[in-house]
């Protein structure tokens, strides 16, 4: 069990219409996981199944979840700070433990 000490605040994006109609985005929090926030070397490039490139500052280790939304709807929060999920990897697919990797945003 891997636990750790840091909390990642997964948000999903909403787009609702004021009543204007224009589109108006948010974030919302839909999953709090405990575990470990590390940095990556800038330089370092993680391949996908699909061979694409996803560049990343950040990973986020823990535990495994089921984490039912789409990559590109996600970002995180941990700390007061923001990060956009790049990808999210289950290794060898045996729900063990997760690596998310993350692009430091900025704060809140």
């Amino acid at each position: 069990m891997i636990n750790g000490n840091k909390t990642l605040i997964l948000q999903i994006k909403t787009i609702t219409k004021n009543s204007l109609g224009e589109q108006i985005e948010a974030w919302e929090d839909v999953q709090s996981i405990k575990g470990f926030l590390d940095l990556m070397n800038n330089q370092e490039n993680i391949s996908t199944h699909l061979a694409s490139i996803i560049e990343s500052s950040h990973v986020f280790i823990c535990d495994y979840v089921n984490i039912p939304h789409d990559v590109e709807l996600l970002r995180a929060s941990c700390d007061g700070k923001i990060y956009d999920v790049k990808y999210i990897d289950n290794p060898m697919g045996i729900n063990k433990h997760l690596e998310i990797f993350l692009d430091y945003l900025g704060g809140q």
